[in-house]
């Protein structure tokens, strides 16, 4: 009884952990979200993901020293994999948000991993769930005197989102495959390399001592300290519970968007912010419950 309660007691401090490091991930991302503005304002969005990554991937080699020649091939695939995706995800994001509020890109980039988990689900009475979202980024959509969804925005939110969806699964893979950090090493390295071709042109007109500093400074924001939490996060806690606070990622986002960028909200925005969070929330509980 007694290595019973412990263990409970273990369990519980474990998934309290992982809800923090959760906060505290979605904070750096989207609070780092809106302080890039200046930078993909200066640099453009592919050359800013590219240093953030570049210099992400740096650090954080330093500090894990990955044995790369020690790994397997599945570990290499699950890396590969991995880092294509944050580089992918990381690119369409930031050029949405170069185009269209954060808010709204936020909540764009939900709609992704909200149907892969609603079609997981078997559809049916859930369906409501996603159709929640699309009024909900519908009513993001229109500011009061017109629509601000601007369709090469909304195009690279929708990338983003099939990339989160792809993200979450892939992060819980490799970090179980990986000891401490080092998959998270390893995928950077590689994300940095995909964002290559795409950063590289205007990689010049950053190089002076604001332009680095600054891309330093959001690095730590986004992705080295998330990325990080969130596979130390997944390891404490149940997939399920950390797709349920990823759905306060759109409420956050919104919020950073007005404190950071002067975003203001009308009140059906603030309502179509609360019904995608709530959609999320439903179908990510929805996983868990009775069919």
């Amino acid at each position: 009884m007694a290595d019973g309660q412990l263990a409970g007691r273990t369990g519980n401090a474990g998934l309290a952990s992982g809800v923090l490091l959760c906060l505290a991930s979605m904070s750096s991302i989207q609070f780092g979200s809106a302080f890039s503005a200046t930078a993909i304002s200066a640099y453009g969005p592919s050359t800013t993901t590219f240093f953030r990554l570049l210099m992400a991937a740096a650090a954080l080699a330093v500090i894990v020293r990955p044995p790369v020649r020690s790994y397997s091939r599945a570990q290499w695939k699950s890396a590969l994999a991995l880092g294509a995706t944050m580089a992918a995800m990381t690119l369409c994001f930031f050029a949405a948000i170069d185009r269209i509020p954060l808010g709204l890109a936020v909540a764009i980039e939900f709609l992704g991993p909200l149907a892969v988990a609603t079609w997981s689900l078997g559809g049916g009475w859930r369906l409501v769930w996603p159709l929640a979202a699309f009024v909900g980024v519908v009513l993001l959509s229109h500011d009061g005197e017109g629509w601000i969804g601007d369709p090469a925005g909304v195009f690279f939110a929708c990338g983003a989102g099939i990339g989160w969806g792809t993200y979450i699964v892939l992060m819980k893979k490799t970090g179980a495959m990986f000891r401490g950090l080092e998959g998270l090493s390893m995928s950077l390295l590689v994300a940095a390399a995909v964002a290559a071709p795409f950063g590289l042109p205007r990689a010049q007109e950053a190089l002076n001592p604001e332009g680095l500093g600054m891309m330093v400074g959001l690095a730590v924001l986004v992705p080295l300290l998330p990325y990080a939490l969130e596979m130390i996060a997944l390891r404490r806690m149940p997939m399920s519970a950390f797709g349920i606070l990823m759905s306060l990622e759109p409420a956050l986002g919104a919020l950073a968007g007005f404190l950071v960028l002067g975003q203001p909200m009308t009140p059906f925005q603030i309502l179509g912010t609360g019904l995608v969070v709530a959609a999320s929330a439903g179908v990510t509980s929805g996983a868990n419950g009775p069919a």
